[in-house]
């Protein structure tokens, strides 16, 4: 539980960056602060670590004043994510990962295992934990700075507007990482951000600041739905006020199509023989309890054959996929940015539950997102004829 109680801070020249502010959060939210430059959004997170300290008012942490906390015990209890990540350049991703659990004085062997156990959680070789970060690409550096923050276990983690400067493609997938490590370990996460969309995707939460103030702190359901003021719906969009009852469509709920799918453990001879009895030219790939593990396709058995005869030995892992409890507007601009005919979906555990296709969200944007066919256009249709799945993702 984290308490702002009239929390206010003045700087030099009377100037108010945060004012009179109380809020509440509960354990294991998402909170995003968010508001125009010099809102005091920053300020405001920047002072539950006491790395600002306020002029007036009390943070309480789980009932606990934090002005009764050394700022230093404090500041190694909570994580922190900046927005260039910080990972230290001369100390390998094993040290960086661990520096905090070292500093309070963890034994050399949890923190061998905190660092193993890490750099699993962001899907990367063990071996990369001997390497340095100028080693590893921008994304794979960013995950790493993630689980950096959550290391030395601190149920607190502050993040800094930490994907800002990012493209496109990787700060999507950044935030789909961070919101499922979020749902999966049951961190309270503090997260500071100028961008709207960010805010409605990752938050439970959203704390909208104006000049020192709030002006709303709500669910991102009911901000769209009843925002306090004008400030609110500029911040937010017309476009988005107007699609805000269609902006909570899950793509769990408009999955229709099974997924053509084979267990690691399968021969390719039959992996072959499915393909021709489905007519497709690419299987998805799970284990024995259909999680997803990748995608295998004519292509590489063909450059296989002779060398390998099981299907989980020539598997491609570099699988997109789409979580069930994703927004469907989320899913439509992630698929036809990349031009896929269908993806994967899903469960919180990774198991596979099916496909949607683009053809399909095509319809549903002109029917549940943009209204009604104008001018005589109609939505394009595809044939389903295979599974393109061959989609890479960088971090």
């Amino acid at each position: 539980m984290i308490e702002f109680q009239n929390i206010t801070k003045i700087y030099k020249g009377n100037k108010r960056a945060v004012s009179d502010v109380t809020l509440s959060f509960g354990d294991s939210e998402f909170i995003c602060f968010i508001g125009t430059s010099g809102s005091g959004k920053t300020t405001a997170m920047r002072m539950i670590n006491r790395m600002i300290e306020p002029t007036s008012g009390k943070i309480l942490i789980d009932g606990k004043n934090i002005q009764d906390i050394n700022p230093v015990e404090l500041r190694r209890s909570v994580g922190y994510v900046i927005q260039n990540i910080g990972l230290l350049p001369h100390m390998t991703i094993r040290d960086n990962i661990t520096l905090v659990p070292k500093l309070l004085k963890w034994p050399e062997e949890e923190r061998a295992e905190i660092a193993e156990q890490m750099i699993r959680l962001v899907e990367l070789p063990v071996e990369m934990l001997d390497r340095y970060p100028h080693e590893l690409s921008g994304g794979q550096q960013q995950r790493i700075g993630v689980v950096r923050a959550l290391a030395a276990d601190q149920n607190i983690v502050l993040m800094d507007e930490p994907f800002g400067a990012l493209d496109p493609i990787t700060r999507d997938a950044l935030q789909d990482f961070v919101k499922e490590l979020q749902e999966k370990m049951g961190k309270t996460i503090v997260f500071v951000t100028h961008d709207m969309d960010e805010a409605l995707k990752l938050a439970t939460k959203i704390v909208i600041m104006s000049h020192g103030k709030v002006v709303q702190c709500d669910t991102p359901e009911n901000i769209l739905k009843n925002p306090a003021n004008d400030f609110v719906r500029e911040l937010i969009g017309e476009e988005r006020l107007i699609h805000s009852q269609q902006d909570y469509i899950t793509v769990g709920e408009v999955v229709t199509q099974h997924a053509i799918s084979i267990t690691k453990d399968k021969s390719l001879s039959e992996a072959i023989r499915l393909m021709r009895e489905k007519r497709v030219d690419t299987l998805l790939v799970v284990d024995n309890q259909n999680i997803l593990k990748g995608f295998i396709d004519v292509e590489t058995i063909n450059e296989q054959r002779g060398k390998s005869t099981i299907v989980g030995d020539i598997t491609n892992t570099d699988v997109f996929f789409i979580r069930k409890k994703a927004l469907l507007r989320d899913a439509v601009q992630k698929i036809l940015k990349r031009g896929l005919k269908y993806v994967p979906v899903v469960d919180e555990n990774k198991k596979l539950v099916g496909i949607i296709t683009r053809s399909s969200l095509v319809d549903m944007v002109y029917e549940t997102i943009w209204g009604e066919e104008e001018d005589g256009l109609s939505a394009p249709t595809e044939t389903m004829t295979e599974v393109p799945v061959k989609e890479q993702e960088e971090v």
